[in-house]
């Protein structure tokens, strides 16, 4: 039985003045799927997230959620969670209070939010420094506030935008298994990383991006065999080739 699409670009385009950050982008993703989204930094990954999560407008190209145009921004948001690579946490609450102000604005019963909030702070371990302010915090604490602010309403797709970061190793693993389980659950997790062994461990597609442009797709050992290295190759392999490719293409180009 086919599954749902939770995600689709078609022709998808970012520009910021002159500059074109995403570039006729076209890809789907299955309800269910892991999607690791790489490319260097620069290639356009932030810029697609933010246009997937309705943060800003694209300039050319459509996209979907759910079914739902990203230009109707009501319609996607319930369906979505996001956790940029800087949380949006207010210093002055502690995590319950904002993880319980956030519950507010997603419209959750009160008891359901409480619970919530009490299985996913147990799950990461900060059930202890619950009620702690969050200008206290480590670096990796407040990732992990903003992992399970993204969490929190048990949205249908969730955007992670180098989740493990700050992260000590065993948080980094709960992170890993918290993925896993929402793929599982039939969640869609569209996650960006420069951690390659954790994408080419846990995802079901990769997509590369460079210079705004999706230079290979599919599944992580299927791209695998697109490098000839003389060994065994590795997900950072093929990184490493295709983004040099479009390096040195561009590079290549003479100067206008």
């Amino acid at each position: 039985m086919t599954k749902a699409l939770a995600i689709e670009a078609n022709g998808l385009e970012k520009h910021y003045g002159d500059e074109q950050a995403v570039h006729d982008l076209r890809f789907s993703i299955d309800q269910g799927t892991i999607y690791g989204f790489l490319g260097p930094n620069g290639a356009g990954k932030t810029s697609t997230i933010r246009m997937l999560t309705t943060l800003t407008r694209p300039s050319g190209g459509s996209a979907r959620i759910m079914g739902h145009s990203v230009e109707d921004r009501a319609a996607v948001t319930p369906h979505i969670g996001y956790l940029p690579e800087e949380p949006p946490l207010y210093d002055e609450l502690t995590a319950r209070e904002q993880l319980t102000y956030i519950a507010g604005l997603r419209d959750l019963p009160s008891e359901t939010a409480a619970e919530r909030i009490g299985d996913l702070l147990a799950r990461f371990d900060l059930t202890d420094d619950a009620d702690d302010r969050i200008s206290t915090y480590s670096k990796g604490m407040k990732q992990k506030t903003g992992i399970i602010q993204a969490l929190l309403h048990d949205p249908a797709v969730v955007f992670l935008d180098e989740p493990t970061s700050g992260l000590d190793p065993r948080a980094a693993r709960t992170v890993r298994e918290t993925i896993a389980d929402l793929a599982a659950g039939d969640s869609t997790v569209l996650l960006s990383t420069h951690i390659l062994p954790v994408v080419e461990d846990i995802a079901d597609t990769v997509g590369v991006l460079s210079d705004g442009t999706l230079v290979a797709e599919g599944a992580p050992d299927r791209l695998k065999t697109r490098v000839e290295t003389g060994t065994e190759s590795s997900l950072e392999d093929v990184f490493l080739e295709l983004t040099e490719d479009r390096t040195n293409e561009r590079e290549a180009r003479p100067a206008e």
